[in-house]
């Protein structure tokens, strides 16, 4: 289904008076490094309506993204931070609007385009304030090499017995069964941790609980998720641990591993390089409902000490248009607009990925909403055991163990499920916000 492009009359109207006289520049910090897709295509279509507004998209000079927040703090420190900055979702940019970071676009024009789930991880507790401009979802998933699916004589896996049928064929075919390692502990937790885990403790149900201190982290569900990354261990070859991010994109991307734990964003790494397929976490059993991470990822705020606010504010209400939202979801695949706005997806395994919505129940990271706010923080946490028990010196009990001590040693609703432990069970329940 397409939607017809055209820009809201007071912003065109923009281009012709505010900004008509003089050059202003404006500088977006972001920690992806998609510069040739900003500065080949979305900044000139932008300038076809603002032409007096230069735009640079700044991302991290070394490519390291897990630098980012530490080289932004000292921009803020120097005030040299960009006039637009890219917004994690949840705790973090909550903190950074607490401190004055970011400007309040709650009343922007253009905002009534994202649906309430969208704005909510931008907004505060009560929902009151938002304070950054949604912009896109990730999907985590598996991608696999079809040729080799072929070779080998194997389907996509649908149940838990299809997926390890397909990993061990994989091995004894001399291919590395899945390319991933735990030298970059996020890249475990997030396309591990939180790619299968959906599926254990039931989507939104199960995040929803833990928040509400009705379900707890040393119960079945984070084990069960937890043996099944013991197992994985088997079939990421030797010397994952010393195994980065990069090596495991190279890896697949050579030919020389079946299966990558994938996340969406990942799908421009192989374009053109891997006759590749998609499918969504296994299940348990054949018929069993299915579950899978459509996280809302990425959005844009503005500096509340931006030189050219004005110009900012320009930018970010076209970043509301159907126009933006199309060349985002089709130039940069795997990112998927959180606007309402219509349009065709044009990469297939994009188009694939989003049809799991109609099918399957999707969710946030559990970690991402309020459980990073105390120390230890469970993001890190999660990392931590994940690739502990992937590499073999912490068992699955070991990990939820730790997990759950740590969260109710700060974190009230869980300090009270000690209370209703041997009864806990999942609700139908929102999010505890606080």
């Amino acid at each position: 289904m397409k939607k017809s492009i055209l820009m809201p009359f007071a912003a065109a109207m923009l281009a012709t008076s505010a900004f008509a006289s003089a050059q202003t520049t404006l500088v977006i910090d972001s920690w992806r490094s998609d510069d040739a897709v900003w500065n080949e295509k979305i900044i000139p279509a932008f300038n076809k309506h603002y032409p007096n507004i230069k735009v640079e998209y700044r991302s991290p000079p070394d490519l390291d993204a897990s630098k980012w927040n530490s080289d932004m703090e000292a921009r803020f420190k120097s005030q040299t931070a960009g006039d637009l900055i890219a917004c994690r979702p949840f705790d973090g940019s909550l903190a950074l609007f607490k401190r004055g970071i970011f400007k309040e676009v709650t009343e922007m024009e253009g905002m009534e385009n994202f649906p309430s789930f969208a704005q909510a991880p931008w907004q505060t507790d009560s929902g009151a304030q938002t304070f950054c401009l949604p912009m896109a979802s990730v999907i985590h998933g598996f991608f696999y090499n079809k040729d080799i699916f072929k070779e080998l004589g194997v389907n996509e896996p649908v149940t838990n017995a299809d997926f390890y049928w397909v990993l061990e064929k994989a091995k004894r075919s001399g291919y590395l069964p899945l390319a991933m390692g735990t030298k970059d502990k996020w890249e475990a937790a997030t396309m591990g941790f939180q790619n299968i885990g959906p599926t254990y403790w039931k989507g939104e149900d199960g995040r929803g609980a833990l928040l509400n201190g009705e379900e707890r982290m040393d119960s079945k569900p984070y084990r069960d998720t937890f043996r099944q990354l013991e197992k994985w261990a088997k079939y990421m070859g030797d010397d994952f641990d010393q195994r980065g991010y990069n090596d495991a994109i190279s890896l697949f991307a050579n030919g020389k591993a079946a299966v990558y734990p994938a996340g969406s964003w990942d799908i421009m790494s192989f374009n053109g390089k891997v006759n590749m397929g998609v499918f969504p976490p296994p299940v348990e059993k054949k018929g069993d409902a299915c579950y899978f991470s459509d996280h809302t990822d990425l959005g844009m705020g503005i500096n509340a000490n931006s030189k050219h606010p004005e110009a900012a504010e320009a930018f970010l209400k076209w970043m509301t248009t159907a126009e933006f939202a199309e060349l985002l979801t089709n130039e940069i695949s795997g990112f998927f607009s959180l606007s309402n706005h219509f349009f065709d997806v044009k990469n297939p395994i994009a188009q694939e990925m989003m049809s799991w919505r109609d099918k399957c129940d999707s969710t946030i990271r559990s970690t991402a909403q309020v459980l990073t706010r105390g120390k230890p923080d469970l993001e890190m946490e999660v990392w931590d055991t994940t690739t502990s028990v992937m590499g073999g010196s912490m068992t699955p009990t070991q990990a939820v163990n730790q997990l759950q001590s740590g969260l109710e040693s700060w974190y009230q609703p869980q300090k009270d499920s000690k209370k209703s432990a041997s009864s806990s069970a999942l609700c139908n329940c929102s999010p505890l916000m606080q």
